[in-house]
């Protein structure tokens, strides 16, 4: 089974995540960060990987160390359930509308880190979410997962539905890439014979 689990402890979070590449979304969180909850059993169910995350974080500063250490933790995660990449589709995308708004997610699990970030979320929070902390979280996912994520908004204006766009798309996107192609029997995605 291509699972992993995480266990990230520092001086401002301890944070377990238990991923599921092939389940069925799904999911226990408790991040401490109401809306990140939402978001994650979103990314969860969209993407139908089984997932848990537990977060205690030093909130009571604000939110951005947990919201960033779970970006990671989710990142390293992934890296880890797949392992060699053997057989992966290795990309992935997903368009996907949200009512009004339209997000356009985009991945490929080359062991390189890069997000492209094109959102244009116009409020500073959504309920006491730091909106500005999406960013944060990706990028978190990103370098840890090795992989380059581009995210584009093509149209919106509503913040919630911006960002919940997002998850499902990205996650949408991950599913479709870490899927097994039988083509492959089992190769590498790459000239290289390395990802």
């Amino acid at each position: 089974m291509r699972e992993a689990e995480i266990i990230r402890k520092t001086g401002e979070t301890d944070i377990r995540v238990r991923l599921e590449l092939d389940g069925s979304g799904k999911c226990a969180v408790d991040t401490g960060v109401g809306f990140l909850n939402h978001m994650l059993e979103l990314f969860a169910r969209h993407g139908r990987f089984d997932l848990e995350v537990s977060c205690r974080g030093d909130t009571w500063v604000d939110d951005h160390h947990s919201v960033e250490d779970i970006g990671i933790a989710l990142g390293q995660a992934f890296d880890r359930a797949l392992g060699e990449k053997k057989g992966i589709r290795r990309y992935g995308q997903r368009l996907l509308p949200m009512d009004e708004t339209l997000i356009l997610s985009a991945v490929d699990l080359s062991g390189r880190s890069y997000l492209g970030y094109e959102l244009e979320i116009p409020a500073e929070k959504v309920g006491t979410f730091d909106t500005e902390l999406g960013e944060e979280f990706f990028l978190g996912f990103v370098r840890n997962a090795k992989c380059t994520l581009h995210i584009r908004q093509m149209a919106g204006k509503n913040s919630h539905h911006i960002l919940e766009g997002t998850f499902k798309s990205v996650a949408r996107a991950l599913k479709e890439a870490v899927e097994v192609d039988p083509a492959l029997q089992g190769e590498i995605p790459s000239t290289k014979g390395i990802l």
